[in-house]
């Protein structure tokens, strides 16, 4: 029989304590680690930072491409397991939550490859967006890509056709939801799906915990086969150039349209085509606000003054980062650089990026 003058609460007030004692602990190790934080982003260069519009951009379209591959994963594990009759850790899985915040915070999703792929995204589409629609001299005459719909080379039009279905999947994200597939380079979607897997089993409170992980990576061996990177939007519009193949006296006015058309995926696929590189590598060279390695490219490309000032000035009326004043006082010292000398100083684009990136990482410069 009990003892009525014992106080039952007591073993909770001591759990209570313990429990606040620790988070006093951790409490404390997270002000530490978030000080230096702090320290770290005060001293870090205005030119390196990500602007408000950019970094809002990056968190949607982070959390689209996480929730879109863990709905893929977490709904064909909760059949597979509903089908076993294994109705308990069916419920288990469906309710499980945290991924998101479960990756965030073990850091997997700091991957520089990741993020930097991300990264280049949202600014692609920032600078679209922040593009004026130039209006053709024919107000009756199709936009550059239509008008190639509508070519007469089935390979074109094809190629055509299969980049407007390539952007129309990439902008039902992030704000229409979850996307049919996350639109990354196969490898960083091999990654991104095995993370999550890892996390789902991380937040599932399972017994049979065998079986768990079997139903996990079959539904993440799933997504894996689905996946297909000839989808994206980047290797649309690289078949499309191929398809154009523009010539040099072509060139200067397809990269005009492009960005009249606000389509500045087209533009870095033109431009990779031309130059003989990478997507990512052109990309990258349409999105530097600050090296001028892009007008380096289009000397190494013989375009002339107009046709540069007319891309420089579409790019820097689009792009807060430019300044038109700069750009144009840089006009002649662009103009100045001969060809040959352009063509020899981008030739270390034109190696295989892994092999870049390994130079890099040595101290080297490639």
């Amino acid at each position: 029989m009990s003892d009525p003058n014992v106080d039952m609460s007591d073993g909770a007030t001591d759990r209570g304590a313990r429990t606040l004692l620790a988070h006093v602990a951790g409490a404390d190790a997270a002000a530490f680690r978030g000080l230096a934080t702090a320290i770290d982003d005060f001293f870090l260069p205005e030119s390196h930072r990500l602007d408000e519009r950019t970094r809002v951009g990056l968190s949607r379209l982070l959390r689209a491409l996480v929730d879109t591959v863990e709905g893929e994963i977490r709904d064909h594990g909760v059949r597979q397991l509903q089908v076993q009759g294994e109705t308990a850790l069916a419920d288990a899985l469906a309710g499980a939550d945290g991924v998101f915040t479960a990756l965030r915070e073990s850091g997997l999703l700091r991957d520089r490859e990741l993020m930097g792929e991300l990264i280049a995204q949202v600014r692609q589409e920032l600078l679209a967006s922040g593009m004026p629609v130039q209006a053709h001299d024919d107000p009756e005459r199709p936009s550059l890509i239509n008008r190639f719909v509508q070519h007469p080379d089935r390979v074109l039009a094809q190629s055509a056709m299969g980049v407007l279905i390539a952007e129309s999947r990439r902008r039902s994200l992030p704000e229409a939801g979850p996307l049919p597939q996350t639109d990354l380079p196969a490898e960083l979607h091999h990654k991104l799906v095995w993370w999550v897997a890892a996390a789902l089993r991380q937040r599932v409170a399972a017994e049979d915990i065998a079986t768990l992980d079997r139903v996990l990576a079959e539904a993440a061996q799933r997504s894996l086969a689905a996946h297909d990177e000839g989808d994206r939007v980047e290797a649309a519009v690289m078949r499309l150039a191929v398809a154009i193949d523009a010539q040099p006296d072509e060139l200067p006015e397809l990269l005009n349209e492009a960005l009249g058309d606000r389509r500045v995926t087209l533009f870095a696929g033109l431009l990779a085509h031309a130059l003989g590189v990478d997507y990512t590598v052109a990309r990258s060279l349409a999105l530097d606000a600050g090296s001028g390695r892009l007008w380096v490219a289009l000397r190494a490309l013989d375009l002339d003054r107009e046709a540069i000032a007319r891309l420089g000035l579409a790019l820097t009326e689009a792009d807060p980062r430019r300044d038109i004043e700069a750009f144009a006082e840089t006009l002649d010292t662009i103009m100045a650089v001969e060809v040959e000398d352009a063509r020899a100083a981008l030739a270390g684009l034109r190696l295989p990026g892994d092999y870049r990136a390994a130079v890099q990482a040595l101290g080297g410069a490639a």
